[in-house]
C-alpha cells in the first residue's frame, strides 16, 4: 500500500517566511493529485518536502504505515520526474534509466536484474528504439519519458512530477499528457503531480488540490472544483476561459431575492436554489461561466427556452470578438463592468455592437463580497 498522508506540514524558511501554512492531505493507494496554482504558491515546496529535498519545520508525513518526515530521500519509496529531465548527457538512454540502480550498494542489485527493469519500463513508455542513444539526439518528449523510465526502474512506491512539461512546446504537452495518463493507469503508482496549469491538472487528476499562498485553497475532483468553487481564487483559476465576476447586492422584494448588479439595468430574479443563500442588503459578487453568458440571438438554439426568465437580460457593449471557429469569445462590457461571454454558433456580433446578453443563473456562483467565500459552500 502507497498511501501519503500529510499531516499539519509547514515549511517557514529564517527568519519568518512562512511558504507552506497547515498542510493536511491523505492521499489513497494509486491515486493521481494534483497540486496546482500560481507560481510562489508552496506547491513545490510541498512537493520537495515528501521528497525529502526540503526539510519539514513542522508536521508529519507517512507512506503506509510509516513515518518519512526525518528519512534521507533514497530511503523514502519515492521517485521524482523534474522539469528540466535532470538526464546525464555522455550517457545512453539505458544508462540513465539505470544509473540509480547501478549506484545501489546496499544491497546490491544484478546487472540481470537491472537490465530486465530497463526492457520493462522501455516497453511501458515506448523507448526500446532509442536505447543506445545520448539525450542529445531526443526529442523533448522523448527526453521525458527517459527520466519518468528512470523513476519506474527504482520500483518507487510513490512518482513525484514537479512541472514535468513546461519546457514543451503546446502540442508536445498536450501529447505528453495523454502519455502520462496512459502511464499511470498502466503502472498503477500513487502519483503527486505539480503544475501551475489548470489545464493539466483538469485532465490528469483524479483529486485537484488548489494552493494559494502557502495554504490548500479546496480540494475535489476536477469537476467538483470546477462546478463548485470554494472562493473567488478558485473560481477564477480552474477554468478556462475564467469566471466572470461581477459585484451587485441582494434585494428582497416579496417571497422573491433580486440581484442588482452595479450599473445594471436590470435586477435579475434568483433561482430558488439561490435566494435562499443571502439576505435583503447583503453585499456578493456574482460568479457566472463564459458559457452561461449568452447573446439573446442564438439563445433558443443553445438553451432551453424553459430555463431563461428575460429578467435575466441586459443591454451590453461588445468591446472584442476572438473568433475560434465555431464558437467566439466576446469581451463585453455593462454599467461600467466587464465580462466575457462563449459564444456557439455561426453568427457573432461585430466589435462596438450594443447587444442584448443573459444570464443563466441555475448555474451561477454567489460570493461574500468581503471574504470572498462562496455562499453555497458551508466552512
Amino acid at each position: 500500500m502507497a498511501t501519503i498522508s500529510l499531516a499539519g506540514i509547514n515549511k517557514i524558511y529564517p527568519p519568518n517566511n512562512w511558504v507552506v501554512h497547515d498542510f493536511n492531505l491523505d492521499i489513497k493507494d494509486q491515486e493521481f493529485v494534483v497540486l496546482v496554482g500560481p507560481s510562489g504558491c508552496g506547491k513545490t515546496t510541498a512537493l520537495r518536502m515528501i521528497a525529502g529535498l526540503e526539510d519539514v519545520s513542522s508536521g508529519e508525513i507517512k507512506i503506509g504505515d510509516q513515518v518519512i518526515s526525518h528519512l534521507p530521500p533514497g530511503q523514502r519509496g519515492v521517485a521524482m520526474v523534474f522539469q528540466d529531465y535532470a538526464l546525464y548527457p555522455h550517457m545512453t538512454v539505458a544508462e540513465n534509466m539505470s544509473f540509480a540502480l547501478r549506484m545501489q550498494r546496499h544491497p546490491k542489485i544484478a546487472k540481470a536484474e537491472i537490465a530486465e527493469r530497463v526492457a520493462q519500463a522501455a516497453e511501458m513508455l515506448d523507448l526500446n528504439a532509442y536505447l543506445d542513444r545520448r539525450p542529445a539526439a531526443l526529442s523533448g518528449g522523448q527526453r521525458q519519458r527517459v527520466a519518468m523510465g528512470r523513476a519506474i526502474c527504482k520500483k518507487a512506491k510513490v512518482f513525484l512530477f514537479d512541472e514535468p512539461l513546461s519546457n514543451l512546446d503546446a502540442k508536445l504537452r498536450s501529447k505528453m499528457r495523454g502519455e502520462i495518463k496512459r502511464f499511470h493507469q498502466k503502472a498503477k503508482i500513487t502519483t503527486i503531480y505539480v503544475t501551475h496549469d489548470q489545464l493539466e491538472a483538469m485532465t490528469l487528476a483524479d483529486r485537484i488540490v488548489v494552493m494559494h499562498d502557502g495554504r490548500i485553497e479546496q480540494v475535489g475532483t476536477p469537476m467538483e472544483v470546477y462546478e463548485n468553487p470554494r472562493s473567488v481564487f478558485v473560481a477564477t483559476f480552474i477554468g478556462s476561459p475564467w469566471m466572470n465576476l461581477f459585484n451587485g447586492i441582494l434585494e428582497a422584494q416579496g417571497d422573491k431575492m433580486l440581484l442588482a448588479l452595479d450599473g445594471f439595468k436590470t435586477k435579475m430574479v434568483l433561482p430558488p436554489s439561490k435566494a435562499k443563500l443571502g439576505v435583503n442588503g447583503q453585499k456578493v459578487i456574482l460568479g457566472i461561466r463564459p458559457s452561461d453568458v449568452f447573446w439573446a440571438k442564438t439563445a433558443p438554439e443553445l438553451k432551453n427556452p424553459q430555463e431563461i426568465d428575460p429578467s435575466w437580460y441586459d443591454q451590453g457593449t461588445v468591446e472584442m470578438v476572438e473568433l475560434l471557429g465555431k464558437n467566439a469569445y466576446v469581451t463585453f462590457k455593462i454599467g461600467g463592468q466587464n465580462g466575457l461571454s462563449e459564444i456557439v454558433g455561426r453568427s457573432f456580433p461585430a466589435d462596438n455592437e450594443e447587444i442584448k446578453l443573459g444570464f443563466n443563473l441555475h448555474y451561477a456562483h454567489l460570493f461574500h463580497a468581503e471574504n470572498h467565500l462562496n455562499l453555497q459552500i458551508k466552512p
